[in-house]
């Protein structure tokens, strides 16, 4: 009986290739169809390890880490100047899939700064920002925005200790008019003080204290009326 000998199976040709055109380690500046460019490490054909990416229609610079193809570690994100076309750096610290995450430093084009903690690409957690006019907020982020214990300096010395919401002065808080030597104690909501109590602070170091000091308030009872309600009390307790 004649032997049949059927031919060898074998996978396309094109599946080789492919293999060969997949990108790993180290490799040279790749450039993407839109004008995109890429030096640095790869993976099964994604960034993954140390790389600069440079995009082609912003001008914007990424160098530092990478993982399966998007920002992931450490690294800094830059953009040209429209003017001079220098580079300025726009954020440095911590990524994780692709976004601002961790640790990290912000410079805003205005020239305001913010260091501190980020969450999925904005701030949250603790951080500190500094301000255009001088003034500084130090603590707690929620979705971009002051949200929990924070203080707020100002440019001319007083500042703001207490609880935030959605970035305005909300609970119980303390203001220090460091100005005039006096302190606001009470509670917040939307930025408004609704009660507290207002007294001399630093009145002799303030560098404008107002004319005259808050007077003390002084109980009066010409009646006894409180000692004898004290009496009773102590007799009922005994």
């Amino acid at each position: 009986m004649p032997i049949v000998k059927y031919p060898r199976a074998r996978e396309p040709l094109y599946y080789e290739w492919d293999r060969k055109a997949q990108k790993c380690g180290l490799r040279h500046t790749v450039y993407a169809v839109n004008g995109d460019q890429y030096t640095g490490e790869w993976l099964d054909n994604l960034k993954h390890g140390k790389g600069t990416q440079i995009w082609k229609r912003t001008g914007a610079i990424y160098s530092g880490d990478w993982k399966f193809g998007k920002q992931d570690g450490y690294g800094s994100y830059s953009i040209p100047d429209p003017v001079t076309k220098e580079y300025k750096r726009v954020y440095t610290g911590w990524w994780k899939n692709g976004q601002k995450t961790g640790q990290g430093v912000f410079f805003y084009p205005n020239g305001e700064r913010y260091e501190g903690e980020w969450s999925d690409g904005v701030r949250g957690g603790w951080g500190r920002m500094y301000y255009l006019d001088g003034s500084s907020y130090e603590g707690q982020w929620e979705a971009d925005q002051p949200n929990g214990q924070g203080m707020l300096r100002l440019p001319n010395g007083n500042r703001y200790e207490g609880g935030w919401k959605d970035g305005k002065k909300n609970g119980p808080g303390r203001y220090f008019y460091v100005d005039k030597g006096q302190l606001l104690e009470g509670t917040w909501a939307e930025d408004i003080a609704k009660c507290g109590v207002l007294v001399d602070f630093d009145r002799d170091k303030a560098p404008a204290p107002t004319q005259y000091p808050i007077p003390k308030i002084e109980l009066h009872d010409p009646a006894g009326v409180l000692a004898e309600a004290q009496a009773l009390l102590d007799d009922s307790n005994n």
